[in-house]
């Protein structure tokens, strides 16, 4: 399975991860932002970052993450979705 299909078979899986816990979620268009998933809640909202596989935030990407001001009630999240793991792996930053 190539790359970019691998990235969007995780980034679904977040969707559904989110979704069935109450989420409306929108998926970024070619996932060109610094998020691919915005998650809105009840009381908070979730803005997350999707890696597959075995890849990792970069440092630059972090670095961008990390001095993104939002509001309280958002939250910026990395979840990893490992091939070796069923569950994602999810930082908080």
């Amino acid at each position: 399975m190539n790359g970019k299909a691998k990235g969007s078979r995780a980034e679904r899986k977040c969707i559904r991860l989110l979704e069935a816990n109450g989420y409306c979620c929108c998926k970024a268009g070619a996932s060109l932002g610094l998020f691919d998933v915005i998650a809105i809640g009840a009381t908070d909202v979730k803005c997350v970052q999707v890696k597959s596989g075995t890849k990792y935030v970069s440092a630059l990407e972090r670095e961008q993450l990390q001095l993104l001001r939002v509001p309280s009630n958002v939250s910026k999240e990395v979840w990893r979705f490992p091939d070796y793991c069923r569950a994602p792996l999810i930082e908080h930053l």
